[in-house]
């Protein structure tokens, strides 16, 4: 009896501490919820943060955020205990995990714009964003175990914390967007500074079962300077800014990659049958655009077994066929200008059979072949010769707004050979630590 009554109480006391925070003026509100932060610097080495990887992890990612999305009305039971969505398939999300004595007890997918979009792209306008320039990425099914979701962030910091370094350092990511329920917007505008899409609030997002929702988005460029000004004086333990930016958690394990790449798929086609065929029936459920769009995403012989079949007329659909591989390499070419040899730094950022993507601080001249030297990885450099075909852009007389550039290739070398040929058949990212394999192929 005794211990409902604390209960109550405590109930209570949450409920009124709500009530007086809704009566002050938002910017008062906010630094009252930023004083609530409290990181810790050094968490137990029983705590791990990873990619989700085995069939057990993601498994278990899937299981938790069911639970959580249930329990707050977001969807309605699945016979198979998981929630699993299309963004799920694809080679350009990744599932991140907190384990706490190799158990999943967090998770969080990161959603980079694909050939399907994002999910909010259906009810928010993303444009403002993609005229800035930059990969956009949604921060999705997130989901935080009930015994750790109040003991003050000891679960969810950590996985924010590793959500901003990967995108940052690994996932080639400048915008975040989020989608989130009104009676959680303030969490992420106060403490990370989101900042809205849209004054309206969309009172019907089938995304998550009609629920009401709003969008933001936080730009990653921009970040690290609203952080410094907002977190910089407070004490280490508040200091979100160094915390973020400064602060090493060895509980993090990054991927390890030998290439560039931007990418982390874990998708084998026995997991892509078992998640999405064999416990769920989200392929089946597929628009036949979609289905032909899986189908030139993962085009090799051992994914069609567990694709979803194509309808008739699917061969009409226009899809690009060619699939391009997101990458960032430091790259720089090597040709005659003015009467002189010329060297021009260059960033590739998508590699497909027939050439590259890259980004240039200054305009190039066209149809001008060009000696390319390519760091493919930290140990891996390609030489090749490369033609400067077109500007991403529609600008006239050579100018490239974006500073995107394409590129056609003449003959590749053996390292650039294997690069390719590894990325086009390896769809988790383990394959490219041997490339190797994929050359005779």
């Amino acid at each position: 009896m005794l211990k409902r009554i604390r209960l109550v109480a405590r109930r209570l006391m949450r409920r009124a501490t709500r009530e007086m925070l809704t009566c002050l003026p938002r910017s008062q509100r906010f630094r009252v919820f930023r004083s609530f932060v409290d990181c810790n610097l050094l968490p137990t080495p029983r705590l791990v943060l990873k990619i989700a990887e085995t069939r057990e992890e993601l498994e278990a990612c899937f299981r938790l955020l069911h639970e959580a999305y249930v329990d707050s009305g977001f969807m309605k039971p699945h016979p198979s205990g998981m929630r699993v969505t299309i963004y799920h398939a694809l080679p350009t999300t990744t599932t991140l995990c907190a384990k706490y004595d190799d158990r999943v007890v967090g998770t969080i997918s990161l959603i980079r714009e694909s050939a399907l979009g994002v999910p909010l792209q259906k009810i928010f306008d993303l444009s403002a964003l993609e005229e800035k320039g930059g990969q956009i990425a949604e921060v999705s099914a997130l989901a935080v175990h009930k015994c750790f979701r109040k003991t003050g962030g000891s679960i969810l910091f950590p996985l924010m914390k590793f959500m901003y370094e990967y995108c940052t350092t690994f996932f080639d990511t400048r915008h975040l967007v989020i989608a989130v329920n009104p009676s959680h917007i303030e969490l992420y505008e106060s403490l990370l500074f989101f900042q809205r899409l849209s004054a309206n609030v969309v009172e019907n997002y089938d995304f998550v079962n009609g629920a009401p929702a709003i969008g933001a988005t936080l730009d990653l460029e921009e970040a690290p300077e609203i952080f410094r000004k907002h977190y910089a004086s407070k004490p280490p333990h508040r200091n979100l800014h160094a915390y973020f930016t400064q602060v090493r958690l060895p509980n993090i394990e990054f991927p390890n990659r030998r290439f560039y790449t931007t990418n982390d798929p874990v998708l084998t086609p026995d997991l892509i049958d078992y998640f999405f065929n064999v416990r769920t029936d989200t392929f089946r459920n597929l628009s036949a655009r979609k289905k032909a769009l899986l189908h030139t995403i993962y085009d090799l012989p051992e994914y069609k077994a567990v694709l979803p079949k194509l309808s008739a007329g699917a061969d009409h659909i226009p899809i690009r066929r060619h699939e391009r591989f997101s990458v960032r390499c430091p790259a720089k070419l090597v040709g005659q200008g003015a009467g002189k040899e010329q060297e021009i730094p260059i960033e590739v950022v998508e590699v497909s059979k027939y050439g590259f993507q890259a980004r240039a601080d200054k305009p190039l001249p066209l149809n001008v072949w060009f000696e390319t030297t390519v760091q493919l990885g930290c140990s891996d450099i390609s030489h090749i010769r490369s033609l400067a075909l077109h500007c991403s852009s529609d600008e006239p007389d050579e100018i490239c707004a974006d500073g995107i550039y394409g590129f056609s290739l003449g003959e590749p070398d053996i390292l650039w050979r294997k690069f390719v040929s590894a990325l086009y058949h390896s769809k988790i990212y383990s394959d490219l630590e041997t490339p190797t394999q994929f050359l005779s192929r």
